[in-house]
């Protein structure tokens, strides 16, 4: 670990402040930077302790909620107004890392941490991301864990976070402050696909800092279900995970939400499966139509081929849950 030095801050304005220092990092709970630079691939100049700041909060109004960013996910997965009203957030808090993780990492952290590649994390290996012009050894390595939609002949890796993809499920937003003042971003814009630069993940400017996550109140984001596919029951991130939503009257599906995780270099929302969804019957053939189009584009890169029917059936399986329990 590289050395570096540390401010502790109370107020957003000498956070960003303190984040214009080149090669300087914020850090919260720090379950992910602090891997990040055991593993020597985070090397910052400054880490600046924001947990001092007043973004501790979850606020219920009949619009939605609003999440602190620093609220941990043990007690947003707790909190009654998420747990009964966006069951899919809370879903995908529970099975997410393990319980002393949970009590540690923040929200705004979560959607943040970035990619499990283990050629991302060896810097002994070629990975565009860390060093652009490098090369991409997944591509032609060992790649059963890497992306199969959303990818660039630069970067296939995949995006770690099961809250993100349930967030993108249930439409939130993503309030952020800067220098610039504030602004409001979809989840779905946060983060940015590869392309021809796969070291930039999201939007976010230098020193921009996501104060809360907003949950718009919806009766697609009551029915939902989260479900993870790994290799192993804890402690384990997914394979293939599904978040989904759907608004059904009478028997017809009114609304659907069908989002995506460890599949794409972000959280990806499955639009075609969607307009499949809307405005049929809630039976098992729009089921497995749905599945069908959730996979639409995808492709292999050899030892990840399986995770395309991996994703249909997952697909199938999120949507009967809410089915059955609707």
């Amino acid at each position: 670990m590289s050395p570096f030095r540390y401010a502790q801050v109370t107020d957003a304005e000498t956070a960003m402040a303190s984040a214009a220092t080149p090669g300087a990092l914020y850090i919260a709970g720090g379950t992910n930077v602090l891997d990040l630079m055991k593993d020597d691939v985070e090397r910052p100049s400054m880490l600046i302790d924001i947990t001092g700041l007043p973004y501790k909060t979850i606020d219920v109004t009949p619009a939605g909620v609003r999440i602190g960013a620093l609220m941990t996910m043990a007690d947003t997965a707790d909190a009654p107004a998420v747990a009964q009203n966006y069951p899919a957030v809370a879903q995908s808090l529970l099975l997410a890392a393990s319980a002393q993780l949970r009590n540690m990492a923040t929200i705004g952290g979560n959607v943040l941490q970035r990619t499990r590649c283990a050629y991302f994390r060896d810097v002994s290996q070629p990975c565009n991301k860390r060093q652009p012009g490098l090369g991409c050894a997944a591509i032609g390595g060992q790649n059963r864990l890497h992306s199969v939609i959303g990818t660039s002949e630069h970067c296939i890796c995949s995006h770690p976070s099961d809250l993100a993809v349930a967030l993108l499920a249930v439409d939130a937003v993503v309030h952020t402050r800067s220098a610039n003042g504030a602004r409001t971003i979809p989840m779905d814009d946060l983060h940015v696909l590869p392309g021809d630069t796969p070291n930039l993940e999201t939007v976010l400017g230098r020193g921009e800092l996501i104060e809360a996550i907003e949950l718009p109140a919806s009766a697609h984001a009551r029915n939902s279900t989260y479900v993870k596919v790994r290799d192993r029951a804890s402690y384990e991130f997914a394979l293939v995970s599904v978040a989904a939503g759907l608004e059904i009257a009478g028997g017809t599906i009114r609304t659907a939400r069908v989002a995506l995780g460890s599949v794409a270099p972000k959280p990806w929302r499955a639009r075609g499966a969607e307009a499949v969804l809307a405005g049929r019957a809630a039976t098992a053939q729009t089921f497995e139509d749905a599945g069908r189009a959730a996979t639409a584009g995808m492709r292999g890169y050899g030892y990840n081929d399986f995770k395309i029917a991996l994703t249909q059936r997952a697909v199938v399986r999120a949507l009967q849950t809410i089915a059955g329990a609707a």
